[in-house]
């Protein structure tokens, strides 16, 4: 699996990553969900570089002019719920692309215990077309492995591209295993650790309670 990551590369995604993190600036939802967007769109423009092009003509008020654009047929899935601001950066870009939702959550046995399940499915046939597979935080990477997983019953991605933004090493390990070789890690930046509830250390804490407002887990 090749990886790319922003933090090794200066860049305006690191000042958005500094603030999705800072404890302070987090605090304020609507930029935090805008900071992922942009992140999501920074992400979109990197990925495009990496996808098959075609020469377009294009008739213009005083002649013709061609330009290479991306040809491919491309999928956009995320993972529920924290994954639609990234979503949305990336649709903001690939506005062409058919869409997919995934529904993961954790079954709880006990509060340090729980299985990871996928609960909703909506998606397009995507066999043979390019997969962009997105969750703002590759913890233990069990979610990324389900719904990639649950994606095989639409068929075949001729290629995937992961987009997050924070990753533990264990889930990217996780992630590299069960994934094709020709798929290509997109994110922000890797952390050493991770808490028993798989919380990644430092990272920046529930990305979806920051985005959308804490949940009742009962």
């Amino acid at each position: 699996m090749k990886i790319f990551n922003f933090s090794e590369y200066s860049s305006l995604y690191n000042k958005f990553l500094s603030e999705l993190r800072d404890a302070q600036i987090q605090k304020d939802s609507m930029r935090f969900r805008k900071n992922l967007e942009r992140i999501g769109e920074i992400s979109a423009y990197e990925i495009s570089k990496e996808l098959d092009h075609q020469s377009l003509t294009t008739n213009t008020p005083l002649g013709v002019s061609q330009t290479n654009v991306p040809k491919d047929n491309l999928v956009l899935a995320t993972i529920l719920r924290a994954g639609l601001p990234l979503h949305t950066g990336l649709l903001n870009y690939f506005d062409h692309a058919e869409n997919c939702f995934i529904s993961a959550y954790r079954n709880h046995s006990s509060a340090n215990d729980f299985e990871v399940e996928i609960e909703y499915l909506a998606s397009p046939n995507i066999q043979g077309k390019v997969v962009l597979l997105s969750d703002t935080m590759l913890a233990s990477g069990q979610s990324m492995v389900l719904a990639y997983n649950a994606l095989l019953k639409r068929g075949t991605p001729a290629k995937v591209h992961i987009v997050s933004v924070i990753g533990s090493q264990q889930g990217i390990d996780l992630v590299s295993e069960n994934f094709p070789e020709n798929t290509t890690l997109w994110i922000g930046g890797v952390d050493p650790k991770m808490t028993t509830q798989s919380y990644i250390v430092p990272g920046l804490g529930d990305a979806g309670d920051l985005a959308f407002g804490e949940k009742d887990d009962e």
